[in-house]
């Protein structure tokens, strides 16, 4: 090995930290809009930033976009978690969230086109902790494909997610797995149900917005990171 190929990968592990951009400061959503619900019904905002974290109170619905920039090849690492299940109700709602990838502003008035689900892709999130991977669960590109494991804590717990977009290649790993490894081109389309306009997985955008989403349910997020691997 010569001198610089020895230095460079010395270099190289506190390169890869550093180059990482942070989404969210901690202090507030400056970057960030908000669509769809805003207030809860007692006027309340939906997003918020409490003890150094993003939160979503879960009323409603819609998507918290960074609308800063647009990314096409990237590493994203985002750290969440649901609130816990409440211990008086026999059967509480699953927590449900996901990220947008590679995604549109989302139209209210046009809502199922301009959704990550359907316009790019949304990697789910829910509180599904032993749960059998499916194309429903979280780390799936949902509905399109799910992961091949399923390696999520249960709520209250904090899990970390990475996303790694190159071209038509996405990859997924959760609290240090790697559980989904695909290439849109190769991903089936959906054979009913879907939108009319919305593009087949080979056909989906390979570069857009990043956003969180409000399913009804509270979640925080922290560490909203990203990498843009365009630069080289």
């Amino acid at each position: 090995m010569t001198s610089l190929s020895l230095i460079l990968a010395l270099v190289s592990p506190a390169f890869a930290e550093t180059s990482f951009q942070d989404l969210f400061d901690g202090k507030g959503l400056e970057g960030w809009v908000i669509e769809g619900t805003e207030m809860d019904k007692a006027g309340v905002p939906v997003w918020s930033v409490k003890e150094g974290h993003i939160r979503c109170a879960g009323s409603g619905g819609g998507f918290l976009r960074f609308d800063r920039q647009q990314f096409s090849d990237f590493t994203l690492r985002v750290e969440y978690r649901f609130a816990a299940p409440p211990a008086n109700v026999a059967k509480p709602k699953v927590g449900n969230s996901g990220i947008g990838i590679r995604t549109a502003i989302y139209d209210v008035k046009k809502a199922a086109e301009t959704r990550p689900s359907y316009y790019s892709y949304e990697v789910q999130l829910l509180d599904d902790a032993g749960k059998e991977p499916n194309a429903h669960g979280t780390g799936s590109l949902y509905r399109y494909k799910a992961p091949t494991a399923n390696p999520v804590k249960a709520a209250p717990e904090w899990n970390a997610i990475e996303i790694t977009c190159v071209g038509p290649k996405i990859r997924i790993a959760v609290n240090g797995h790697e559980i989904l490894d695909a290439d849109q081109r190769e991903i089936p389309d959906l054979d009913k149900g879907k939108p009319k306009g919305v593009a087949a997985p080979k056909d989906k955008p390979l570069k857009g917005y990043i956003s969180l989403q409000n399913h009804g349910s509270t979640i925080e997020f922290r560490k909203v990171q990203v990498k843009d691997l365009t630069k080289g």
